[in-house]
């Protein structure tokens, strides 16, 4: 038997809120781009093993595409902390060159109470390592699709935040018995 698992890793669909915001958990999907569901869900292996983050947004797209996923918490979004739920802009009014700063390394930083990239990443290990051979369709967030990639791709942090990850789009990563191989990034439509 062959210890190959096939990722399908989806971004959920855009939040259906304020645009500029840190979302947090409980923020909802946007699943009305119904054609954008069928096309990617006729990308998806059927009968595979279906996870996705606790967050309300990656459960909804999960189920909109008919899946039934486990919530895993190690495939959660990287956790903003105190900033969760606030306006960039606002940040950037009060908090001015600190929030700034931040920025500048945004993989190492850690926001007030929250967590760096980094710390996303090795909780993500972990995850991947909890996952079965097969076909798993995780249905998770930007950050985490990007984690992934650090850890296939032997990444260092900063560059993987680089990745432009669109929500509803499909990447696909296989880990091998001696490696990992990258099928596709940001796949849409």
């Amino acid at each position: 038997m062959s210890a190959e698992t096939n990722l399908w890793l989806i971004r959920h669909a855009p939040v259906d809120g304020p645009r500029g915001v840190i979302h947090g958990p409980d923020a909802p999907a946007d699943v009305g781009d119904a054609a954008g569901f069928v096309a990617l869900k006729a990308r998806l292996p059927q009968n595979a093993f279906a996870v996705c983050s606790p967050a309300r947004r990656t459960f909804e797209t999960a189920l909109t595409l008919g899946l039934d996923p486990v919530k895993q918490v190690l495939f959660r979004e990287q956790d903003f902390g105190g900033w969760t739920g606030r306006r960039h802009d606002d940040l950037v009014a009060e908090l001015g060159d600190a929030y700034l700063d931040f920025w500048k390394s945004p993989a190492s930083n850690a926001p007030p109470g929250g967590e760096s990239f980094v710390g996303q990443i090795g909780r993500t290990v972990n995850g991947l390592a909890s996952l079965p051979a097969g076909d798993v369709v995780l249905v998770v967030h930007s950050g985490t699709i990007r984690a992934v990639l650090a850890i296939a791709l032997d990444l260092a942090p900063d560059t993987a935040l680089r990745f432009v990850v669109d929500p509803l789009s499909l990447t696909r990563i296989d880990r091998l018995e001696d490696g990992w191989r990258v099928v596709a990034v940001n796949r849409r439509g």
